[in-house]
């Protein structure tokens, strides 16, 4: 038992050491071309210019969090107080705000959340980009916690491992059984 526990420990020491890789001007590219693709009405200097952001606004993000954890681990020691940010919510607000400073013509942001009506899973948000009009349907995921300030990016319905659900129809169904749980006033 001593033994397993010292291994375990000893991965969680190595996975907190590990560095999440730099982009490279070949994955900015595939990103921007994948934007692109979105529609033929996508101006494709916005779509290199988002490309771009995403991954260096990731970078610079992962520094600002202080991220040296795989997501798990960052999230308890934000959640402790050791870490200033970087929980999934966190990454997926700021790159929504830093790509909507942009004021894109073509380009529209969205955000997703995954998992909330599994209790054996957390909730896990999101943003994600897409040809203005469309739906986050339509999009590319653009999620940076998902690999510990390492970008994944996918159109959202190669990416299988969660199932995005508008944010604004999450938060609506929170908060109707917020309400549904106040217990009535008395005598009323």
């Amino acid at each position: 038992m001593i033994k397993a526990l010292a291994f375990v420990f000893a991965l969680a020491i190595l996975g907190a050491c590990s560095v999440a890789p730099s982009s490279t001007g070949d994955e900015v590219q595939r990103l921007a071309a994948e934007i692109r693709s979105l529609g033929p009405d996508i101006d494709p200097e916005e779509a290199d210019r988002a490309a771009r952001i995403a991954y260096s606004y990731t970078a610079q993000l992962a520094q600002e969090y202080e991220i040296t954890d795989p997501p798990l681990i960052h999230n308890a020691k934000v959640n402790k107080g050791l870490r200033p940010r970087g929980l999934c919510w966190h990454w997926a607000e700021d790159i929504e705000r830093r790509l909507d400073q942009e004021g894109f013509q073509t380009l529209e942001m969205h955000r997703a959340i995954a998992n909330a009506d599994n209790p054996f899973r957390i909730d896990h948000s999101t943003a994600i980009i897409s040809r203005k009009g469309e739906t986050m349907y339509d999009g590319v995921v653009l999620d940076p916690w998902r690999y510990g300030g390492t970008l994944f990016w996918s159109p959202l319905p190669e990416d299988t491992k969660y199932e995005w659900v508008p944010r604004e129809i999450v938060l609506e169904k929170r908060r109707l059984e917020q309400v549904a749980r106040l217990k009535p006033l008395p005598g009323t």
